[in-house]
């Protein structure tokens, strides 16, 4: 009976040759089956590309509509003349109009722009101006509202209507790179 039995020499051969093949050909696997796990991840987001590309149309035409709301500093000026000719179409004596210092929100994006202001009008002409207000394009906030009679100007008429009113306008511009730096420099402090 003749049993196979093998050399040292093709064994050596084995372990030496193609043992280091066997391991080169596993990390070989291992590294495809990664790439083809990354090529599927990628054929998907391409797949996605497409929405997306219409989402950002879409992000794009939205932040150019709250942008009209949001002026540049330089426009603000021309904002505040806008709501003080608002006062005086409106039917409002206006005693007082006070720009405040103007403060960077802390996240840099945009910057607020209080003006104290001070009227006197009958209550439904004051009303008739905060209508107008609203109407703007712009974003205006009016807070701080303090109403009080004003028995001076009534001239002992009782139900004159008359009102003075104290409140404080807020609107708001996009910041500027010098706002930004400020804001960021404060919040270091």
């Amino acid at each position: 009976m003749l049993l196979f039995r093998p050399s040292y020499s093709l064994l050596c051969s084995y372990f030496l040759f193609l043992c280091p093949k066997n391991d080169k050909l596993e990390a070989l696997n291992i590294k495809l089956t990664k790439l083809d796990k990354d090529i599927a991840s990628s054929e998907a987001k391409i797949m996605k590309l497409d929405d997306l590309i219409a989402e950002n149309k879409i992000l794009q035409a939205r932040l150019a509509k709250l942008k009209e709301q949001l002026p540049e500093e330089k426009e603000v000026s021309v904002l505040l003349k806008q709501i003080s000719e608002l006062g005086l179409t409106s039917g409002l004596e206006i005693r007082l109009w006070k720009p405040q210092n103007k403060k960077t929100e802390p996240s840099g994006l945009y910057v607020e722009i209080p003006v104290k202001v001070e009227v006197l009008a009958e209550y439904h002409k004051l009303g008739d101006f905060f209508s107008h207000i609203s109407r703007l394009p712009r974003l205006v906030n009016i807070s701080d509202i303090k109403l009080i009679t004003d028995a001076k100007s009534s001239k002992g008429k009782v139900g004159s209507g008359l009102i003075n009113a104290t409140f404080t306008a807020r609107t708001f511009a996009s910041a500027s790179q010098q706002d930004i730096a400020a804001a960021q420099g404060n919040q270091g402090k």
